[in-house]
């Protein structure tokens, strides 16, 4: 449910659903992010530009040379009566992950924060039914929910600089994978070699807003052998 609609600058809307960050919220957000987008593909009559989700909030962005403000702002107060079904398409992706030590980076500290063994750790890990609550940071990065709250681990007091693409961290309720090299200050348990974002591709991303993820574990053989295939 829409909360408050507010214009924040000449050329944008943020749809905000409230400061809660649930599935629930966030399938609204999606529903109503994958609605506005079917709208922008067809004629565009109000001038959408671009609409961009998070967990709780939903940015639009409008062309103001239109000069149908009041038009757009009755459509977006009036976009829930307008949705008579959702329109969020679910993919169910499973990514393998190998948890070698060469690649789980912060799992001893891991274990030494929440008292629970690495082998522990890594099985409640593969056990989450993961939700891409939003893609973000960097094109392709989901940020995924929800871990158990004994996996709930704060953000390394020093980020490193470089983080290897592929790299699965978690903060909090929250996992991510890198797609790509980057600084970051995730606490990182694993690697996949799976691809997750590809400019060369027609679907660029691997996962979107609204996608359910499952963990495999996966050897360092079986690891090198898909990287190798996925070059």
């Amino acid at each position: 449910m829409i909360k408050n609609v507010n214009q924040i600058s000449e050329q944008a809307f943020l749809l905000d659903f409230g400061d809660e960050v649930t599935r629930e919220i966030n399938q609204n957000v999606i529903n109503t992010f994958n609605f506005i987008s079917k709208k922008m593909q067809k004629n565009n009559p109000l001038g959408l530009k671009n609409c961009v989700p998070s967990y709780n909030k939903l940015l639009i962005h409008f062309n103001p040379s239109k000069k149908n403000k009041d038009e757009l702002i009755n459509f977006l107060n009036g976009i829930e009566r307008l949705q008579t079904e959702s329109s969020v398409n679910i993919d169910e992706v499973e990514i393998p992950v190998c948890y070698d030590e060469e690649f789980a980076l912060d799992i001893k500290d891991i274990s030494k924060k929440t008292k629970i063994n690495e082998d522990l750790i890594i099985n409640s890990h593969l056990s989450t039914q993961f939700f891409v609550y939003m893609i973000g940071f960097m094109p392709g990065l989901p940020f995924m929910g929800d871990l158990e709250t004994n996996l709930n681990v704060p953000r390394l007091m020093t980020p490193r600089l470089q983080v290897p693409p592929g790299s699965v961290g978690i903060v909090d309720k929250f996992c991510v994978i890198y797609p790509n090299q980057s600084p970051g200050g995730w606490n990182i348990i694993g690697r996949t070699p799976i691809k997750l974002f590809d400019k060369n591709k027609i679907k660029a991303t691997l996962l979107n807003p609204g996608s359910k993820v499952k963990i495999c574990k996966i050897s360092k053989k079986e690891f090198l052998e898909i990287q190798k295939i996925n070059e």
